[in-house]
């Protein structure tokens, strides 16, 4: 799906699926970061008092979906299923977009959950939109 193209893809064409459909507009979504652990281990009978690092676990960050409150609640009830006791796993995918709103690379979450839920403060001074936070964690994730 990737394209190879002189002038890189804008960060504000894109959408989230969840289970393959599309779950409303957000306004802010954190790409999916992986780790490698390093493990550092040194035979006794090397001749240098260096270690060698091997790759270790593979751990994932969460991912952060934001958008505005407008009254959708099925990320709201997701959350309260799992808080629950009723987990669900979910396939995540974030789609970006070209100027055509053409996929151009997707990110896919592998049984992803809802791991927090928050909402921005209120302020009888402001004028700024409310935003729904959903935090989600997974087991892995491809891009293609």
């Amino acid at each position: 799906m990737p394209t190879q193209r002189d002038n890189p893809y804008a960060n504000f064409n894109f959408v989230v699926e969840i289970d393959g459909v599309e779950v409303g507009a957000f306004s802010e979504v954190d790409l999916p970061e992986a780790t490698i652990e390093a493990i550092e281990y040194r035979d006794g009978s090397d001749l240098s008092s260096g270690v060698r690092k091997l790759p270790g676990r593979v751990s994932y960050a969460n991912v952060v979906l934001k958008r505005g409150l407008s009254g959708r609640t099925d990320l709201w009830e997701w959350f309260k299923a799992t808080r629950d006791g009723t987990l669900q796993r979910r396939n995540v995918a974030i789609v970006l977009l070209d100027e055509a709103r053409k996929p151009v690379q997707r990110w896919l979450l592998r049984d992803a959950w809802p791991a927090r839920f928050s909402f921005s403060r209120l302020d009888g001074r402001g004028n700024e939109v409310v935003i729904e936070t959903l935090e989600l964690a997974y087991e892995g994730f491809e891009t293609e």
